[in-house]
Protein backbone atom coordinates (compact mmCIF):
# COMPACT_ATOMS: atom_id res chain seq x y z
CA UNK A 1 0.00 0.00 0.00
CA UNK A 2 2.92 2.19 0.71
CA UNK A 3 4.03 1.63 -2.52
CA UNK A 4 1.41 3.19 -4.64
CA UNK A 5 1.78 6.48 -2.13
CA UNK A 6 5.24 7.08 -3.29
CA UNK A 7 5.03 6.32 -6.90
CA UNK A 8 1.87 8.70 -6.92
CA UNK A 9 4.18 11.06 -4.62
CA UNK A 10 6.51 10.91 -7.20
CA UNK A 11 4.52 11.07 -10.21
CA UNK A 12 3.47 14.31 -8.59
CA UNK A 13 6.77 15.92 -8.07
CA UNK A 14 7.66 14.83 -11.46
CA UNK A 15 4.47 17.32 -12.67
CA UNK A 16 5.56 19.99 -10.57
CA UNK A 17 9.55 20.04 -11.81
CA UNK A 18 8.68 19.64 -15.61
CA UNK A 19 8.95 23.25 -17.41
CA UNK A 20 5.78 25.72 -18.32
CA UNK A 21 7.08 25.98 -21.47
CA UNK A 22 6.50 22.33 -23.06
CA UNK A 23 3.25 20.84 -23.43
CA UNK A 24 3.20 17.64 -22.48
CA UNK A 25 2.53 14.96 -25.05
CA UNK A 26 -0.99 13.69 -24.92
CA UNK A 27 -1.85 10.39 -26.49
CA UNK A 28 -5.54 9.09 -27.11
CA UNK A 29 -4.74 6.57 -24.76
CA UNK A 30 -4.36 8.90 -22.36
CA UNK A 31 -7.59 10.83 -22.45
CA UNK A 32 -9.94 7.57 -21.90
CA UNK A 33 -11.05 7.49 -18.68
CA UNK A 34 -9.99 5.07 -16.11
CA UNK A 35 -12.68 2.69 -15.03
CA UNK A 36 -11.21 1.21 -11.68
CA UNK A 37 -11.75 -2.54 -12.10
CA UNK A 38 -13.79 -4.32 -9.46
CA UNK A 39 -12.63 -7.65 -8.43
CA UNK A 40 -15.13 -10.63 -8.78
CA UNK A 41 -17.08 -11.61 -5.80
CA UNK A 42 -14.49 -13.34 -3.51
CA UNK A 43 -14.62 -17.09 -3.29
CA UNK A 44 -16.06 -18.37 0.21
CA UNK A 45 -12.80 -20.76 2.44
CA UNK A 46 -13.63 -24.31 2.19
CA UNK A 47 -14.77 -25.42 5.16
CA UNK A 48 -13.26 -29.30 5.74
CA UNK A 49 -12.84 -31.03 9.32
CA UNK A 50 -9.75 -32.79 10.29
CA UNK A 51 -11.17 -36.15 8.37
CA UNK A 52 -11.07 -34.32 4.95
CA UNK A 53 -14.97 -34.08 5.00
CA UNK A 54 -17.38 -31.30 4.35
CA UNK A 55 -20.40 -30.88 6.97
CA UNK A 56 -24.15 -29.06 6.54
CA UNK A 57 -27.01 -29.79 8.24
CA UNK A 58 -30.42 -29.75 5.81
CA UNK A 59 -33.94 -29.01 6.88
CA UNK A 60 -37.33 -29.49 4.92
CA UNK A 61 -40.88 -29.48 6.70
CA UNK A 62 -40.11 -31.37 10.31
CA UNK A 63 -36.87 -33.51 8.95
CA UNK A 64 -33.52 -32.46 9.42
CA UNK A 65 -30.63 -34.08 7.84
CA UNK A 66 -26.87 -33.91 8.86
CA UNK A 67 -24.96 -34.71 6.14
CA UNK A 68 -21.10 -35.39 5.98
CA UNK A 69 -19.48 -34.77 1.78
CA UNK A 70 -16.01 -36.13 1.25
CA UNK A 71 -14.47 -37.29 -2.28
CA UNK A 72 -15.38 -40.87 -3.10
CA UNK A 73 -17.20 -43.14 -5.48
CA UNK A 74 -20.76 -41.76 -5.34
CA UNK A 75 -21.92 -43.87 -2.36
CA UNK A 76 -24.81 -42.49 -0.26
CA UNK A 77 -25.39 -43.78 2.92
CA UNK A 78 -28.46 -42.34 5.07
CA UNK A 79 -28.69 -43.31 8.26
CA UNK A 80 -26.74 -46.68 8.11
CA UNK A 81 -28.28 -47.58 4.93
CA UNK A 82 -27.61 -47.63 1.56
CA UNK A 83 -30.22 -44.78 -0.43
CA UNK A 84 -31.76 -47.61 -2.61
CA UNK A 85 -32.63 -49.02 0.22
CA UNK A 86 -33.90 -46.50 2.65
CA UNK A 87 -35.30 -44.68 -0.23
CA UNK A 88 -37.36 -46.67 -2.23
CA UNK A 89 -38.59 -44.77 -4.45
CA UNK A 90 -36.77 -43.22 -7.68
CA UNK A 91 -38.14 -39.72 -7.60
CA UNK A 92 -36.52 -39.58 -3.96
CA UNK A 93 -33.61 -41.12 -4.84
CA UNK A 94 -33.51 -38.27 -8.14
CA UNK A 95 -34.83 -35.49 -5.10
CA UNK A 96 -31.44 -36.41 -3.81
CA UNK A 97 -29.31 -36.44 -6.90
CA UNK A 98 -30.47 -33.48 -8.20
CA UNK A 99 -27.30 -31.43 -6.46
CA UNK A 100 -24.48 -33.69 -7.70
CA UNK A 101 -26.56 -33.43 -12.02
CA UNK A 102 -26.45 -29.49 -11.39
CA UNK A 103 -22.77 -29.40 -10.61
CA UNK A 104 -21.48 -32.67 -12.96
CA UNK A 105 -20.36 -33.83 -10.00
CA UNK A 106 -21.86 -37.50 -10.25
CA UNK A 107 -19.96 -40.56 -8.57
CA UNK A 108 -16.87 -38.07 -7.30
CA UNK A 109 -18.05 -38.00 -3.87
CA UNK A 110 -19.09 -40.11 -0.66
CA UNK A 111 -22.20 -38.29 1.44
CA UNK A 112 -23.16 -40.08 4.54
CA UNK A 113 -26.49 -38.62 6.27
CA UNK A 114 -28.35 -39.21 9.25
CA UNK A 115 -32.22 -38.41 9.14
CA UNK A 116 -35.01 -37.47 11.89
CA UNK A 117 -38.54 -36.21 11.72
CA UNK A 118 -41.08 -36.06 8.94
CA UNK A 119 -41.66 -38.03 6.49
CA UNK A 120 -39.30 -39.88 3.12
CA UNK A 121 -40.69 -36.95 1.43
CA UNK A 122 -39.37 -34.25 3.60
CA UNK A 123 -35.85 -36.09 4.49
CA UNK A 124 -35.31 -36.54 1.06
CA UNK A 125 -35.44 -33.06 0.50
CA UNK A 126 -33.66 -32.34 3.57
CA UNK A 127 -30.77 -34.31 2.67
CA UNK A 128 -30.87 -32.54 -0.45
CA UNK A 129 -30.59 -29.05 1.16
CA UNK A 130 -27.65 -30.64 3.59
CA UNK A 131 -25.70 -32.03 0.20
CA UNK A 132 -26.27 -28.66 -1.64
CA UNK A 133 -24.85 -27.00 1.08
CA UNK A 134 -22.02 -29.05 1.80
CA UNK A 135 -20.84 -29.15 -1.70
CA UNK A 136 -20.81 -25.34 -1.74
CA UNK A 137 -18.22 -25.50 1.75
CA UNK A 138 -15.90 -28.56 -0.14
CA UNK A 139 -16.13 -26.37 -3.35
CA UNK A 140 -16.56 -22.54 -2.82
CA UNK A 141 -17.04 -22.38 -6.67
CA UNK A 142 -19.89 -24.75 -7.05
CA UNK A 143 -21.85 -22.08 -5.25
CA UNK A 144 -22.83 -19.88 -7.55
CA UNK A 145 -24.33 -23.10 -9.64
CA UNK A 146 -26.03 -24.58 -6.50
CA UNK A 147 -28.18 -21.28 -5.88
CA UNK A 148 -28.76 -20.86 -9.34
CA UNK A 149 -30.81 -23.96 -8.73
CA UNK A 150 -32.41 -22.94 -5.36
CA UNK A 151 -30.89 -25.59 -3.49
CA UNK A 152 -29.50 -23.62 -1.16
CA UNK A 153 -32.70 -21.99 0.05
CA UNK A 154 -34.60 -23.93 2.87
CA UNK A 155 -37.98 -24.48 1.87
CA UNK A 156 -39.81 -22.47 4.39
CA UNK A 157 -43.43 -24.56 3.76
CA UNK A 158 -44.02 -26.31 7.00
CA UNK A 159 -48.12 -28.28 8.10
CA UNK A 160 -50.33 -25.25 9.36
CA UNK A 161 -51.28 -25.73 13.13
CA UNK A 162 -54.69 -26.81 13.59
CA UNK A 163 -56.98 -23.94 15.56
CA UNK A 164 -59.81 -24.51 18.27
CA UNK A 165 -62.77 -24.49 16.94
CA UNK A 166 -61.78 -26.27 13.96
CA UNK A 167 -61.54 -29.93 12.69
CA UNK A 168 -58.12 -29.10 11.20
CA UNK A 169 -55.84 -25.95 9.89
CA UNK A 170 -58.85 -24.91 7.97
CA UNK A 171 -61.47 -27.50 7.81
CA UNK A 172 -65.16 -27.06 10.40
CA UNK A 173 -66.70 -29.61 11.88
CA UNK A 174 -69.42 -30.78 9.90
CA UNK A 175 -72.32 -29.21 10.10
CA UNK A 176 -75.93 -30.97 10.96
CA UNK A 177 -79.30 -28.71 10.43
CA UNK A 178 -81.12 -31.35 12.92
Amino acid sequence: MSDNRQSLSDLASLTTNAPATEAPAVSAEAEAPIVPVQPAAPLREQEIDSLGRAYATGRRKDAVARVWVKPGTGKITVNGRDQEIYFARPTLRLVINQPFGVTDREGQYDVIATVKGGGLSGQAGAVKHGIAQALSKYEPALRSAVKAEGFLTRDSRVVERKKYGRAKARRSFQFSKR
